[in-house]
């Protein structure tokens, strides 16, 4: 809210605070905990936690528990620091973003990894996608998706059991049969050469980025 006071920061929490609007300008989303500590060269991702959680209790950020990077600049002070992410939605008029290779650690919405902006007839999908992304790998094949194919994908931070989401583990980008058994989740293969993995919800970084709501072949 913009009435919130916002409290004075200290030169580093100032540095720390500067740099998540860098990246989000840059990104299109904050950096991860790990970027941050190697930036400012702290010892541990602990470290950046701990001005994080300053600024969030200054009420300069919101960290939010459960969403992929979990930082989110107050409206308070984006006005203070006229900040304006105006990295365009990716499923806006102009077209639906076509999303290729993404880097280990980039946010898969940043615009390097935007190949272009497609039309697309939403009838297609089961439900309102705002992206595709480009398949890589083989390892979906026994359910008919191929390496090059579309994903059309509707932006999510949870699903449900046995959707087939686009999850990030650490700093990793994968598409897999989404399960959760209390405090860890198993991600698919549909193909008998992978083995699921198996990520322990309380040692991994791990967050949904969206659901599979369709898929486009590419050259029929």
């Amino acid at each position: 809210m913009n009435d919130i006071e916002l409290k004075p920061l200290t030169k580093r929490q100032q540095q720390i605070f500067d740099f998540i609007l860098e990246c989000m300008v840059a990104n299109s989303a904050p950096p991860t905990r790990v970027e941050i500590a190697e930036h400012f060269g702290f010892k541990s991702a602990n470290a950046a936690e701990d001005h994080l959680k300053a600024l969030d209790k200054k009420g300069h950020i919101e960290l939010r528990s459960g969403t992929s990077r979990g930082i989110f600049i107050t409206e308070a002070a984006r006005a203070l620091s006229n900040f304006e992410n105006d990295s365009p939605e990716l499923g806006d008029a102009n077209g639906m973003a076509v999303i290729g290779d993404v880097a280990a650690g980039a946010p898969i919405f940043a615009s390097q990894h935007v190949q272009k902006m497609v039309s697309v007839d939403q009838s297609l999908f089961s439900e309102k996608a705002d992206f595709l992304l480009k398949v890589r790998g083989d390892s979906m094949i026994n359910i008919g998706i191929f390496e090059q194919d579309l994903l059309a994908i509707r932006k999510a931070d949870t699903a449900r059991d046995n959707e087939i989401v686009v999850a990030r583990i650490d700093d990793e980008v994968t598409v897999k049969r989404y399960q959760r058994h209390g405090a860890s989740v198993s991600l698919i293969a549909e193909n008998d050469d992978y083995s699921p993995i198996e990520v322990d919800l309380q040692t991994q970084s791990f967050a949904i980025e969206g659901v599979v709501v369709g898929l486009i072949r590419q050259g029929l």
